[in-house]
């Protein structure tokens, strides 16, 4: 009875960092496949479930099948979402003149490689009104526009699905 118990506690707790694990909510694998497009409670849980309790996540992940990508980056928008929350205007101001510990902190929340911090500090000053397109700017379209500046530099891109 206590495996029952111990092995239903790990499933159910490997179902619930699998949903963490992308946009999606439920990560990749076969569940992923079988209820894409559907939208709910019910099928994001018995998607997340099927990856979960199949194991074919780690599967999908090495051999970049079932949706799963080798390459693919664990974040967490979360964390980013509570970052700007907190440091918006200190952000805005750091992006502005293209440099600052903020916007340092942002670009290591992200996963910024150092090759890459020129050319990110670079782009948010240069297209500063984009992602801080008013005085009344939000969290939301902070991430939004930040989203779209980096979509649109080519070594920058890889890192617009991580805010």
């Amino acid at each position: 009875m206590k495996n029952r118990i111990a092995l239903a506690a790990v499933l159910s707790l490997s179902s619930i960092s699998a949903a963490m694990a992308a946009p999606n909510n439920v990560g990749c694998g076969v569940g992923t496949i079988i209820f894409e497009g559907q939208s709910g409670v019910a099928p994001q849980v018995l998607a997340v479930t099927t990856n979960g309790t199949l194991g074919n996540q780690t599967f999908g992940i090495t051999s970049g099948t079932l949706g799963c990508s080798e390459d693919g980056v664990v974040a967490n928008p979360m964390k980013v979402s509570m970052f700007l929350d907190t440091n918006l205007d200190k952000l805005a101001y750091d992006m502005a003149v293209g440099q600052g510990e903020t916007l340092e902190s942002l670009a290591n929340l992200i996963g910024v490689d150092g090759a890459h911090k020129a050319a990110f500090f670079a782009a948010t000053k240069a297209h500063f009104s984009e992602i801080i397109s008013s005085e009344r700017a939000n969290t939301q379209d902070v991430i939004a526009g930040l989203n779209r500046v980096l979509a649109q530099e080519a070594e920058l891109a890889q890192y617009a699905r991580l805010v």
